[in-house]
C-alpha cells in the first residue's frame, strides 16, 4: 500500500521554518516518507539534501530536523521524537531522542517533520497551533534564570492544554554552553551533544506545538488488535517492570556489584557510597510520583520531592526533581557525592540552567581531578577548591559556567575535550568520540560501541549489554562487534518508528510489522532489515561530510587503567575491534 492511501495524517508534510525571515512553508515529500517511513531515516536523509559544505554547528543555515515516526501517537510507548542537527560539542552528527508530548503534538498539528533554518534577530519563541505557525517575541524571558520557569509562563499564554507540548533553552543555551540541552514538557530533554546551544545561536527560546486533528486507521480492526496486543505485552509480562519500579536508577547497585560504575572521574569502577543514591534508597525515601510520557502505560519518569529551607522561620520550599541512573552516576558517584539530597539539588541545578547532566558531571569531575594533581589552581577556579563530595563548591561551579566570569569557566563550557587539550590532562578526560561518556565501564563492547557508534552514545548500540553477556559466558571479539552491528541496525529501525528503547524487546521485528500493518504499510523483516542498514550508511556519509575520521578517535588511558567489569581492558585488543568492526562495516 503507498503512503498516498495512508489514513494517518502527517506522513506526507514538512514543515519549513525561516527564522530568519519569520516565515514558513510546507512541503509534500512522500517519497521520503514511502522509502524511509519517518523519524531518524527521514530525518537522516532530509539533513543530506539541506546541509551545505562548510556550515558550522551555529550557522544560521545550519539546520535543526525534528521528527516522528508512523506509529508515533497511535501505539503505545511509541512517544519520541529524534533531532537532528550538527553538534557544537564535538562537531559531529547531532542525534537526540525526548519523549513528553512532543510526538504526538507534532502528530496532532499534521507535521511529522519539522525543518529549522535561520536565525532571528531578536529572541522569539514560535507557536504552533494545527495550520497556524506564529512567530512571538520572546525577549521578556530571554534571561530567565531557569528553563522550567519558561514552560510555567507558556503554559498560562497560549491555548492547547492536553494536547501541546513546550521546548525550551534555559540562560546555558543563551550562553553557548556547547552541551546545552533542550528542555521537553519539563521532565524530559534533548539531552546530549548541545541542541540548546543552536537553539540559542537562532535565538529560539521557545517552541509550542499543539493540534487537534484525528488520526485514524484505514485498517481498524488490525489496528486494535495490535494495540491490545502491545498493551498486554507492556504492562503484563515484566519485559518493563524494572523500568515502572525503580526505573534506570536500579543500575546503581548492580552496575556497582559488577565493578562498572565509573566513580570520581573513572579512577575507580565501584563507589563505597553507592547504597545511599541507588535506586532503592531514592524510591523509599524521596519517590513522591511517576509520569508517564504520552500514550505510555509504563511511567519511568521517577520524580523526588525535596524538602529545602530558604528561611531560618522554618519556612520550606517542596522541589520536584525527575532522577534516573545517568544522572546519579554523572552528579553522584563520579564526583564522589554520596548525600542523595546533595545529588538532587546538584540535578535541580543544572535543569535549571539547562545543560546536559551527564557532560557537566564529567566535566566537574575532571576539573577535580586537575586541581587535586596540582595542574590548575584557585585563579582559575576564582578561589574554588574542588573536592569530591563537595555539594556547595559543585552547585557553585555549575553557575559559574554557565555565567562564564573568566577563560577557565568559559572553557569548561565548551566541554572536556576542548578544555583537557588546552589545560592537560587529556588521559583522564573521560569522552569518546568527543562526547563525555555515560555511566557504564563494563568492558570491550562499552568501549567500542561508544567510539564507533553514530552519536557516541550507549543507545546507538548498547555495547555494555554485550559486556554482561561476556561476563556470564566467555564470547569472542568478533561476536561482540557482530552484536554492536546488529543492535545498530535494529535501533535505526526504531528509531524510524519512533519506540521508546525501555520497549525495544516488546517493538521486535514481527511486532513491528503488525504495527505498521494496522496502519495500512506493508512491510518484511528484510526490508526493515535493509533499511536499518540503509541509515547507518546515510549516517556515516553525514558524520564525513561534518568532518569525521576514524584515524582522529583518541581514547583515554583511564580506560585502560582502571579494571572494568570484565577485567583490564588492552587497548590493542580496542584497535583491533574498532578495525574488525570497520571492515564489517565498509566505512
Amino acid at each position: 500500500m503507498t503512503t498516498e492511501q495512508y489514513a494517518i495524517e502527517g506522513l506526507k508534510n514538512i514543515l519549513y521554518i525561516d527564522l530568519s525571515s519569520h516565515s514558513y512553508h510546507i512541503k509534500e515529500r512522500r517519497d521520503l516518507y514511502e522509502k524511509y517511513l519517518g523519524g531518524v531515516g527521514v530525518a537522516t536523509n532530509l539533513m543530506l539534501e539541506e546541509y551545505r559544505e562548510g556550515t558550522g554547528p551555529l550557522d544560521p543555515e545550519m539546520p535543526i530536523i525534528l521528527s516522528t515516526g508512523p506509529l508515533s501517537g497511535v501505539y503505545p510507548t511509541c512517544t519520541k521524537t529524534v533531532a537532528l542537527f550538527r553538534s557544537p560539542l564535538n562537531g559531529e552528527l547531532g542525534e537526540s531522542y525526548a519523549g513528553g508530548h512532543l510526538a504526538m503534538s507534532m502528530r496532532y498539528s499534521g507535521y511529522e517533520t519539522i525543518v529549522i533554518k535561520g536565525a532571528s534577530r531578536y529572541p522569539v519563541y514560535v507557536a504552533i497551533h494545527n495550520d497556524k505557525v506564529t512567530f512571538r517575541d520572546a525577549s521578556s524571558i530571554w534571561h530567565l534564570s531557569s528553563a522550567i520557569d519558561v514552560g510555567k509562563i507558556l503554559r498560562e499564554i497560549e491555548p492547547g492544554a492536553g494536547r501541546r507540548s513546550i521546548i525550551r533553552i534555559g540562560p546555558a543555551g543563551e550562553c553557548g554552553i556547547t552541551y546545552a540541552d533542550v528542555n521537553v514538557d519539563t521532565y524530559r530533554h534533548f539531552g546530549r551533544l548541545g541542541l540548546g546551544t543552536v537553539f540559542g545561536a537562532k535565538k529560539l527560546k521557545a517552541m509550542l506545538i499543539s493540534g487537534n486533528r484525528e488520526l485514524k486507521s484505514p485498517e481498524h480492526n488490525a489496528y486494535r488488535k495490535t494495540v491490545s496486543m502491545l498493551y498486554d505485552t507492556i504492562v503484563k509480562t515484566g519485559l518493563t517492570e524494572k523500568y515502572h519500579n525503580l526505573g534506570t536508577s536500579e543500575n546503581i547497585l548492580v552496575l556497582n556489584e559488577l565493578k562498572g560504575l565509573p566513580t570520581r572521574n573513572l579512577q575507580a569502577a565501584s563507589f563505597e557510597g553507592a547504597e545511599t543514591i541507588s535506586g532503592e534508597f531514592f524510591a523509599e525515601k524521596y519517590l513522591l510520583r511517576r509520569v508517564s510520557c504520552a500514550g505510555c502505560p509504563i511511567g519511568c519518569i521517577h520524580v523526588a520531592m525535596l524538602k529545602r529551607a530558604f528561611s531560618k522561620a522554618h519556612e520550606y520550599e517542596a522541589l520536584n526533581i525527575s532522577y534516573d541512573f545517568e544522572l546519579i552516576y554523572a552528579l553522584g558517584s563520579n564526583l564522589g557525592v554520596a548525600d542523595p539530597e546533595a545529588v538532587l539539588e546538584l540535578i535541580d541545578a543544572c535543569e535549571k540552567t539547562g545543560v546536559d547532566i551527564i557532560s557537566m558531571g564529567v566535566v566537574l569531575a575532571w576539573a577535580t581531578e586537575m586541581q587535586q594533581r596540582g595542574k590548575i589552581s584557585t585563579d582559575e577556579t576564582l578561589g574554588l577548591k574542588f573536592s569530591w563530595g563537595d555539594k556547595a563548591t559543585y552547585l557553585r561551579a555549575i553557575d559559574l559556567v554557565v555565567q562564564a566570569p573568566n577563560e577557565f569557566y568559559s572553557d569548561l563550557g565548551k566541554g572536556v575535550e576542548y578544555a583537557s587539550k588546552k589545560y592537560g590532562g587529556e588521559d583522564f578526560a573521560i569522552r569518546l568520540g568527543g562526547l563525555e561518556i555515560p555511566g557504564y565501564h563494563t568492558g570491550l563492547g562499552n568501549i567500542l560501541g561508544l567510539t564507533v557508534g553514530a552519536r557516541h552514545s550507549h543507545l546507538d548500540s548498547a555495547g555494555y549489554s554485550a559486556d554482561q553477556k561476556a561476563f556470564n559466558q566467555p564470547i569472542s571479539d568478533e561476536q561482540i562487534v557482530d552484536y554492536i552491528i546488529d543492535e545498530e541496525n535494529r535501533r535505526n529501525v526504531l528509531n524510524c518508528m519512533i519506540s521508546c528503547l525501555f520497549a525495544r524487546n516488546v517493538y521486535t521485528y514481527e511486532n513491528v510489522i503488525l504495527a505498521l500493518k494496522g496502519l495500512g504499510i506493508e512491510r518484511t523483516e528484510e526490508e526493515l532489515k535493509a533499511l536499518g542498514k540503509d541509515i547507518f550508511r546515510k549516517k556515516y556519509a553525514l558524520k564525513e561530510k561534518f568532518g569525521f575520521r576514524f584515524e582522529d578517535l583518541r581514547i583515554p588511558k583511564r580506560f585502560f587503567e582502571t579494571p572494568s567489569t570484565t577485567g583490564i581492558i588492552e587497548e590493542e585488543r580496542v584497535k583491533r575491534a574498532i578495525e574488525l568492526y570497520r571492515k564489517k562495516r565498509g566505512v
